[in-house]
């Protein structure tokens, strides 16, 4: 499986989220089914011009003149929030994880090839891929739905397109100007690689010609993956990924989360509630089970009432999971449940209501097939807060403990274990009620208020970023105060 990871010019948002959850849960489910998997997702540290805009102009480097960093600087600070705000959300580290920079040499000698195949050429010391070509030869568009000449009517009139030969051609390789800071030789001289070629060199240096899953956002699908395609089936002979996986956006309002309009929540400012949309904080946990509570495919519109209802309704299921793990020793006559092994002979029927314990049995299969079909991780929540109740009611005694079997409760643990904790990647939040650890975490808001009254910023900065690294977010309130959140 190959997942378009992130652009480290800047820290990651709200929108950017959505993605690496989703292939989390897809990663988690596909292991639990006995699958072995390479999970590659990239770390995009150059090129990434804009090709709808200025294209030689590269983020990264963009960034670093303007954070006064060497861009090599910025890009690991920015990946190691990233690593960091990734972890928060308990998302399993990929199994690789490329660079573009660590990869130019594949880049080359994918970019050579496309030459020699007579489907690119080169231009002042730039090289484009001939589309108009390609599309000739081969179904251009069929993952976007996008026809060659809609693009062509479509394409804005920008600087340099007049040594395109088709305006609807993007850059495999950019000549770098004088002033511009990442550069590598090139057998067309200095410059530094496309967007799109980087995916097609590491997938295949790493997943070979052809793989199972290609994963990404939406808005990668055309041109970044209708690009990698055609890059690819030239130098491969065919399209590199059997499946491709695009994740739906999240919106405010109805429109998409970006820079360009100006309502992007950085992920830290989501954990410490610190921006003008936010209400309040909220947790790593209540912004996955927020996303998990709708299709992948589906777009997600952001609200403080949906990342509240799903506060609640988060603490709701951990409150009955926490009962559900506690009733391992519990039944009507008070003697212990038998174990996992000892219930492979057990009978369902010894039920005193049969009809509840078919139910049960019925939502939790249920959860398999939901999963199975285009991972609808909506409908799994559905079935399993269906079962809530139950839970809630055998503990409160309004239902009897013998009305479902000893194995079907046992079951209900398993599936309850599988689901929420391995599969979702869903944990509790306990680490509110350490007292021991907020006292620590006071003393030193204490020690930064002191530093701050003396001038001393460089220790008020120094306690406030490593607690960020602990997962701790401090905002200093309007009123001199200073409150803080577990992320």
């Amino acid at each position: 499986m190959y997942v378009c990871g992130p652009t480290v010019s800047g820290e990651s948002h709200l929108g950017h989220a959505r993605p690496f959850i989703t292939f989390d849960f897809i990663y988690r489910y596909l292991l639990h089914l006995g699958y072995k998997v390479r999970y590659v997702r990239n770390i995009t540290d150059a090129g990434h011009f804009e090709e709808e805009g200025r294209e030689a102009e590269d983020k990264i480097a963009k960034k670093a003149v303007v954070e006064k960093l060497e861009p090599m600087e910025l890009v690991q600070k920015y990946t190691n929030l990233f690593h960091w705000a990734m972890h928060q959300f308990n998302n399993l580290d990929p199994s690789i994880e490329p660079t573009a920079t660590g990869h130019i040499v594949e880049q080359i000698g994918m970019i050579q090839k496309i030459i020699e195949e007579g489907y690119a050429y080169e231009v002042n010391g730039s090289v484009y891929f001939d589309v108009k070509k390609y599309a000739a030869h081969y179904p251009y568009g069929k993952l976007s739905g996008r026809i060659l000449d809609d693009l062509l009517e479509t394409t804005r009139d920008l600087e340099g397109q007049e040594e395109k030969r088709n305006r609807q051609d993007f850059a495999l390789w950019k000549v770098a100007p004088p002033e511009h800071i990442m550069r590598w030789q090139s057998p067309w001289g200095e410059g530094f690689p496309g967007w799109h070629i980087e995916c097609s060199a590491m997938s295949t240096k790493y997943l070979g010609t052809e793989f199972d899953i290609h994963g990404g956002g939406m808005d990668l699908q055309f041109p970044h993956h209708e690009s990698e395609i055609a890059q690819s089936t030239i130098c491969n002979k065919h399209v590199p990924a059997r499946y491709w996986l695009h994740n739906n956006m999240i919106t405010i309002n109805g429109k998409k989360m970006g820079k360009s309009y100006n309502n992007q929540i950085r992920l830290t400012e989501m954990f410490s509630g610190n921006h003008p949309l936010l209400q309040q904080a909220y947790s790593p946990m209540t912004i996955r089970f927020f996303i998990l509570q709708t299709h992948y495919r589906s777009t997600l519109d952001f609200s403080n009432e949906a990342l509240q209802a799903a506060e609640k309704g988060l603490r709701r299921l951990w409150e009955a999971y926490d009962l559900l793990k506690k009733m391992d020793t519990i039944d009507g006559s008070g003697k212990t449940i038998p174990g996992k092994d000892e219930l492979a002979d057990a009978n369902p029927s010894t039920a005193s209501d049969p009809a509840l314990d078919d139910q049960v049995r019925k939502l939790l299969h249920g959860l398999d097939e939901f999963m199975s079909d285009d991972f609808n991780t909506a409908k799994v929540l559905a079935n399993i807060f269906e079962l809530v109740p139950v839970i809630n009611s055998l503990k409160g005694g309004q239902i009897r403990r013998d009305a479902i079997s000893t194995a079907t409760l046992k079951l209900m643990k398993t599936y309850f274990t599988d689901y929420l904790e391995n599969i979702l990647g869903l944990k509790g939040e306990t680490a509110g009620d350490d007292h021991k650890l907020t006292g620590v975490v006071d003393l030193l808001i204490d020690i930064r208020r002191d530093a701050r009254s003396r001038k001393d910023y460089a220790t008020s900065d120094k306690i406030r970023n490593q607690l960020l690294q602990l997962g701790i977010v401090l905002k200093d309130e309007k009123d001199g105060g200073v409150s803080y959140t577990f992320a």
